[in-house]
């Protein structure tokens, strides 16, 4: 599922919404969230919660747009 553009339609924005959700509530997610805030904060990093939050989603992401790449041979 490829991130979906301003201008996709209201259905293609629901489906990317409802997944990244599934992401945010897998125990994977918290896992890498949990250790990221601690690496964070030792690391004195503003807003350090926030942070990690965004970068565990970003990896997360990421991850399964790679695979979606690998599965396709595009890559």
């Amino acid at each position: 599922m490829g991130v979906p553009r301003l201008d996709s339609p209201d259905e293609e924005i629901k489906k990317w919404l409802n997944h990244i959700a599934l992401i945010c509530l897998s125990e994977e997610f918290h896992e890498l969230k949990k250790e990221l805030e601690q690496i964070y904060r030792q690391s004195e990093v503003e807003n350090y919660t926030l942070a990690a939050f965004v970068d565990a989603l970003y990896a997360f992401v990421a991850q399964e747009e790679y695979n979606r790449i690998c599965q396709s041979g595009t890559l």
